[in-house]
């Protein structure tokens, strides 16, 4: 029985071991060391040409069928749901006083019953269009790009093209992923080994090299583990030595995203676990500031370690996502303002992600960080645009929440974002109460300044 078993087992140990010499080999020569190099063969611009072709021919399909079949397709809004003109408060009230009243508007009283229609209105208006609550779910598309995660019309229509889905499903999950998963674990393992290498060495300038190639090594595999494609704009205003990065947050793949392209300091919590191994790898290295859980709300303390990183000019710039929070890749919300306090050079970065491929933006309050990445690493590809925009300084008289708000509205003009006011944490808080009482402000302040011209008069 043995000797009939052996030649089969034989030939299966053979035939295994052939197929991982293939495999290892085609990651060694095709990923990992153009990688090293920071070289590319083309084959994912090409690859990315191509499915946007198909994503064309299976939208038109759609239509289509639906055309034939006599049903509505949805459309996601392009635009908001309620068309709103950038009036005043004082106009609107005015403009509802006078369409209720026959009575010149000079001889009424300080409040009118009507006045209340303009706050019910703004508050139906935020609730059937709320600007604010859906920066934190994905971005529509209005086309199919073959996943139905992204696809509300998602139903038969014929046969090739449920073929083609199934075909891609195949694809996704039978070829790319497990190729994927594996560079994954070759970028953070090699991360981790040779930044804890470098570690051993003497502080100088052959560290400080070391360092650099380790970390644009490691972070350009695990950018081609999400089959990240980047077009890097204006790369003359790329950041430097003892300067602060900020840029927009969409995901948390946004540090590998500026890493493959450029080494930084990061600045975060301290973290147990796997993380936790990484960051105290990666700090062995180069000087990056991690804070214990205790130090985080110690605003002083913050500003302190981070000023003290920017004064010394032999190490590299630190990288910020002032936003606080992931937002869908539609906007640009508030920047907090610590960042913008220490008085060091400030290099905006803006990062718009193509949604068709895959969807980027992290709903954490919905998706775990593993279910997280197995979406980004199913997904078809990573495709982004990221845009070096000039340095800028805080000017004189200005403080810093006007210096953030400035630095906010340039990544939201070079990006193509919305530029919101609001507050990021409203993802997981309430409104704050300064935002209603700076309602009732504008609104007393109308009502004072009527009184006090008829009491001129």
């Amino acid at each position: 029985m043995e000797l009939f078993f052996n030649p089969f087992d034989n030939l299966i140990c053979i035939l295994l071991g052939i197929s991982f010499t293939v495999w290892f080999t085609l990651l060694l020569v095709f990923i990992i060391v153009p990688a090293i190099f920071g070289v590319s063969f083309g084959i994912r611009r090409l690859y990315m040409k191509s499915l946007l072709k198909i994503f064309e021919w299976a939208t038109l399909r759609i239509e289509r069928g639906a055309k034939e079949k006599d049903y509505h397709l949805y459309k996601p809004y392009s635009n908001a749901i309620i068309a709103k003109e950038p009036t005043s408060l004082e106009e609107e009230i005015k403009e509802i006083r006078r369409s209720g009243s026959n009575r010149d508007l000079d001889s009424a009283s300080e409040f009118e019953m009507s006045d209340i229609f303009y706050f019910a209105r703004r508050g139906v208006e935020s609730i059937m269009d709320d600007e604010v609550t859906k920066r934190f779910s994905a971005e529509e598309l209005e086309s199919w790009n073959l996943l139905t995660r992204s696809n509300n019309n998602f139903h038969y229509i014929s046969l090739r093209l449920t073929v083609l889905w199934g075909l891609g499903l195949l694809i996704r999950y039978g070829f790319l992923l497990p190729l994927r998963v594996t560079l994954a674990f070759t970028g953070v393992g090699l991360l981790v080994f040779l930044t804890s290498v470098v570690g051993l060495l003497p502080n100088g300038k052959m560290k400080n090299f070391l360092s650099e190639k380790v970390h644009l090594m490691c972070y350009r595999i695990c950018v081609r583990a999400l089959t990240a494609i980047i077009t890097y704009h204006d790369s003359e205003n790329k950041p430097k030595n003892g300067g602060i990065c900020v840029a927009n947050h969409t995901s948390p793949i946004d540090v590998i995203i500026l890493a493959s392209d450029g080494c930084y300091a990061m600045v975060g919590q301290i973290h147990g676990g796997l993380m936790g191994v990484i960051q105290r790898s990666m700090v062995k290295a180069c000087p990056h500031v991690w804070f214990e859980r205790s130090e985080v709300k110690d605003r002083h303390l913050v500003a302190k370690r981070l000023s003290d990183h920017v004064e010394d000019k032999s190490k590299l710039p630190i990288l910020i996502f002032p936003e606080g929070t992931c937002i869908n890749n539609t906007s640009v919300m508030m920047f907090k303002k610590g960042s913008f306090e220490i008085g060091a050079t400030v290099y905006p970065v803006a990062i718009k992600y193509d949604p068709r491929f895959g969807d980027a933006f992290w709903n954490s309050s919905k998706f775990g960080m593993v279910n997280y990445l197995l979406r980004m690493m199913s997904s078809w590809a990573i495709v982004c645009s990221v845009w070096y925009l000039p340095p800028m300084s805080r000017e004189e008289g200005e403080d810093a929440v006007q210096f953030a708000n400035r630095v906010k509205a340039a990544i939201a003009r070079q990006g193509g974002l919305v530029d919101l006011l609001w507050d990021g944490g409203l993802k997981r808080g309430k409104v704050k109460d300064t935002f209603k009482e700076e309602q009732q402000k504008l609104y007393s302040k109308m009502l004072v300044g009527t009184q006090e011209d008829r009491s001129r008069s």
